[in-house]
């Protein structure tokens, strides 16, 4: 077979295929995307707090100037970070503080002292090129 022959016939098929897939593809029907549901709605105890929040951020750049919203952050802001407002159980336990030091399995007496560390000699140049 002559090279430009193949070259033609692989043409050929490369754009019969081309058409196929763009025909199948036409003739898909599109389904509907499913609506998002936003959680908000599936709330099934209301909280004053969240609903000041939310209407907070409704407000935009407006919103740090409002006394309530304000008041609302403040809130919010205590009721994850005050003293006491994690439950104990999600709180990890504390490592056992060392009773003596003295038995430490480190020892550190015969340790040399390290002085200021030497600068680094940029790589000379090869001057023979």
């Amino acid at each position: 077979m002559d090279g430009k022959l193949l070259a033609r016939l692989g043409a050929v098929v490369f754009v019969a295929v081309a058409i196929t897939a763009t025909a199948i593809e036409m003739n898909r029907k599109e389904e509907a995307p499913e609506p998002w549901a936003s959680g908000r709605a599936n709330q099934t105890q209301a909280d004053p707090l969240r609903d000041e929040l939310i209407r907070c951020q409704e407000l935009g750049e407006a919103g740090p100037r409002d006394t309530a919203c304000l008041r609302a952050w403040a809130e919010n802001r205590n009721r994850f970070l005050a003293p006491g407002a994690r439950p104990a159980e999600r709180l990890p336990e504390p490592p056992p503080a060392p009773r003596d030091n003295s038995a430490s399995p480190i020892d550190r007496s015969n340790r040399p002292a390290l002085g200021p560390a030497a600068p680094i000699a940029p790589p000379l140049l090869d001057e023979a090129r």
